[in-house]
C-alpha cells in the first residue's frame, strides 16, 4: 500500500472512531520492550506475529493452552512478562484460554471499536502485544473474563 492509501485508510478509521491497530499504536506509544517490525517477525511465529502485532484472533479451540491445567504462570509470547497465574484460569467454554484476573500491573486495556462494536482490548503493558479482550461475564470474584489468544501466551509450569 502506498503512503497516501494508508493515510486515507487511517483518516477514515479515525473518523469512524476506530482505534489504530497495535502495530501502529506500538510505534506511537512508549513501550519498555520495542523492536522493529522485522525483529518481531524473526522473533515470533507467523501466528504469534499476526495476533500480537496485528490484533488477529486465533481460531477457537486451536490452542493447547485451553486444556492447560498445571500450576504455573502464563507469560507474554512477545516479551515473556508474567501475565496470568494458573489459579485464575477457568473453563469458559469459549475455545480460548480464559482468566478472571491478570497479575497486577501486567496488562493494559484500550477501547476497541473494530467489527462495528465496542469491546475492551487487552495488551501486554511491556511490549504492547495484543492478547485478547476482557468481558464482564466471568466468574467471581471479579466477574471478568479475560479471553486471551493462546498463541499470544506461553505457559511456564511451576517447578
Amino acid at each position: 500500500m502506498h503512503r497516501r492509501g494508508l493515510l486515507l485508510m487511517l483518516a477514515a478509521a479515525a473518523a469512524a472512531g476506530a482505534d489504530p491497530p497495535a502495530w501502529l499504536r506500538a510505534e506511537a506509544e512508549e513501550w519498555e520492550v520495542t523492536k522493529t517490525d522485522e525483529e518481531w517477525r524473526r522473533l515470533l511465529t507467523p501466528a504469534q506475529y499476526q495476533v500480537l502485532r496485528h490484533e488477529d484472533t486465533e481460531p477457537p479451540s486451536s490452542s493447547p493452552l485451553v486444556d492447560e491445567h498445571r500450576t504455573g504462570v502464563f507469560v507474554c509470547a512477545g516479551c515473556e512478562l508474567p501475565l496470568f497465574k494458573s489459579e485464575t484460569k477457568f473453563e469458559s467454554g469459549t475455545g480460548w484460554p480464559s482468566f478472571w484476573s491478570p497479575i497486577e500491573g501486567s496488562v493494559g486495556t484500550k477501547t476497541d471499536r473494530s467489527l462495528w462494536m465496542e469491546r475492551t482490548e487487552v495488551h501486554c503493558r511491556r511490549c504492547g502485544g495484543h492478547l485478547g479482550h476482557v468481558f464482564k461475564d466471568g466468574p467471581p470474584p471479579t466477574g471478568l473474563r479475560y479471553c486471551m489468544n493462546g498463541v499470544a501466551l506461553k505457559f511456564v509450569p511451576s517447578r
